[in-house]
């Protein structure tokens, strides 16, 4: 079902507030390639995991050595294509690792002191 003229308005407006505010976020949101291409490399490492497999299996079944490590050379090259598919993340994903990590709030380790205290004495509980 389309949307009507008062939605894409309200939806036009809400991208632009969301670009506005924070354009690394929306920017992050538009990169559809970087997840195109990860999805590739990881299929491809699948493909390569089935094939190192039927080749160290064949290896096994005529005692040919040489296929089967060949195969497991395929197995390891399609396991690390799948790994580094999934760990480069999209650049606004690689920026927030970079930044330095943020300190965790006090007031939440406080509240959890504070009810673990009155568990402990047996006080009232939130």
């Amino acid at each position: 079902m389309p949307l009507s003229e008062h939605e894409q308005r309200l939806l036009e407006q809400m991208e632009r507030a969301l670009y506005a505010e924070d354009p690394k976020f929306a920017s992050s949101l538009r990169s559809t390639s970087s997840v195109r291409a990860a999805r590739g490399r990881a299929a491809l490492g699948v493909l390569a995991i089935l094939a190192g497999l039927g080749l160290l299996i064949g290896g096994v079944a005529t005692t040919i050595i040489a296929l089967g490590v060949i195969g497991f050379v395929a197995m390891l090259v399609g396991t690390v294509a799948i790994y580094s598919a999934f760990t480069r993340g999209t650049p606004a994903a690689s920026e927030e690792a970079a930044a330095p990590p943020r300190p965790a709030s006090p007031g939440f380790m406080n509240r959890m002191e504070d009810r673990w205290r009155r568990r402990s004495e047996g006080g009232p509980q939130q």
